[in-house]
């Protein structure tokens, strides 16, 4: 979920922590900009992405931070039911 609070004229962007799950498999991201993990790790959800790649979410795992395959993750406590659609121009083609 992405949150913009106002400040005088500034915008600032606030991330809030969607759901943990536990990740179901290993993963090894193509490049940095995924986050890897080995089975049973907690997995901490900040971004559901929709659109073209609706297949990735983004979150963290320890102190690293990327996207990561939805699929391969169990919900095992949401922190939100509330969700918030915000557009980007950011393509992430580059996954397949």
């Amino acid at each position: 979920k992405l949150f913009f609070k106002r400040y005088s004229s500034l915008y600032f962007l606030l991330t809030v922590l969607m759901c943990r799950g536990k990740a179901m498999q290993d993963f090894k991201g193509p490049d940095c900009r995924f986050v890897n993990f080995k089975k049973g790790e907690a997995v901490y959800v900040y971004y559901k992405l929709i659109g073209e790649s609706t297949e990735l979410w983004a979150g963290s795992v320890g102190s690293d931070f990327g996207y990561f395959p939805k699929d391969l993750l169990e919900i095992n406590h949401n922190y939100s039911n509330e969700e918030l659609e915000l557009p980007t121009d950011v393509s992430l083609g580059f996954f397949f």
